[in-house]
């Protein structure tokens, strides 16, 4: 405990003197420096209220940080290599964290620095983590070919299957339902059934890895992304899991591997939107049914963007590379406006609001 107290203190001193400080000549100068979440990379990104965001980075650390008043408030580092996701349960206090040194370790932001629970067995990097809708049960994924099922309380693994060539990149559930959904590097998705811990489903493969996966909220379709460069491939799918294997949609125009897709809440009145982020250092706003991209934000010098976590229909955070984590704003404007592109086919604003 000490030792982690002491680790907490040197990193607060270290960042103290930039919390609140405006953009050097490198950034917008109407972009707000916050003091910074991780040193080095950031790898993934979460919300776990309206005001909290989870990330884990290639620091090694898990950090809960309020990203609307720019404020570091916890501090974990309990892995020992980098931190690959971060998840957090709804309305719980509880965070997860997956990791290259092939463990999940759980935290509770009111019971210290220490993990509460850690789920050991995987052989390599774990790249999926997701929680039953119940709270009770862990699934992990990871480069090892094996997904697994854990008892929560227990840290149990009750459940494992092995499939050779299935490359974990990425895992989520799906809400109200027994049903899991991963992503792959053999560039197939896999739907699981969790109760018979068999897969049920395999979509069409894909030209190129699939690096990512998201459900949407009422459980209907899911968002996958490609691997790629020079525009061949990098785009995200739209499949509908009422029909397994039915591609609805691709949303084409990132230049690089598109690391993340996520559906964006709807707005009020609103089109479903989603977004896409890529490491060719730009973000992607698109119609969800026509697949027309709506607005495009560069950001420049920031490295690839790995990581989206939408905390409400107007407010978008990323994780990069090189510059931290980004507060977007999102809004309708006029195509002149600050990151709507000549592709901003609805004018849609983009601008970066603050960074940490």
């Amino acid at each position: 405990m000490g030792k982690l107290q002491s680790k907490f203190r040197k990193r607060s001193e270290l960042y103290r003197t930039s919390q609140g400080r405006k953009g050097d000549d490198t950034f917008d100068s109407h972009v707000i420096q916050y003091e910074p979440a991780h040193q080095g990379s950031v790898n993934a990104v979460t919300t776990l209220s309206p005001d909290l965001c989870v990330s884990g980075g290639a620091d090694q650390a898990v950090v809960v940080y309020d990203w609307k008043q720019g404020r570091l408030c916890q501090y974990f580092q309990s892995h020992n290599r980098e931190v690959t996701k971060v998840l957090c349960y709804p309305g719980s206090t509880w965070i997860f964290s997956a990791s290259r040194d092939k463990t999940v370790l759980m935290w509770d932001i009111n019971q210290g620095d220490e993990p509460i629970q850690d789920f050991c067995g995987h052989e390599l990097v774990v790249n999926g983590i997701a929680i039953s809708p119940d709270g009770r049960k862990l699934c992990t994924g990871s480069r090892d070919n094996w997904m697994c099922l854990w008892d929560i309380e227990s840290s149990k693994c009750e459940q494992r299957h092995n499939i050779s060539r299935n490359l974990v990149t990425h895992v989520c559930w799906v809400p109200g339902s027994s049903s899991l959904v991963q992503s792959s590097e053999d560039k197939t998705i896999r739907v699981w059934d969790s109760r018979m811990w068999q897969v049920t489903n395999t979509f069409p493969a894909k030209q190129y890895i699939q690096t990512y996966c998201d459900v949407s909220p009422n459980g209907n379709y899911l968002l996958s992304s490609s691997n790629g460069f020079g525009g061949q491939g990098c785009e995200a799918t739209l499949w509908d899991l009422r029909q397994p294997g039915c591609k609805l949609v691709e949303y084409r125009g990132h230049l690089q591997t598109t690391a993340c897709c996520v559906f964006l809440p709807a707005s009020p009145g609103g089109t479903t939107q989603v977004a896409t982020s890529s490491h060719d250092g730009s973000i992607k706003v698109w119609d969800q049914n026509t697949a027309v991209c709506l607005g495009t934000l560069p950001l420049d010098g920031a490295g690839p963007l790995v990581s989206l976590a939408p905390s409400d229909s107007s407010n978008l955070l990323c994780a990069s590379f090189n510059t931290g984590i980004h507060h977007i704003q999102l809004g309708q404007g006029s195509n002149q406006s600050s990151g709507a592109g000549p592709d901003g086919a609805e004018g849609l604003e983009m601008r970066v609001v603050s960074r940490f």
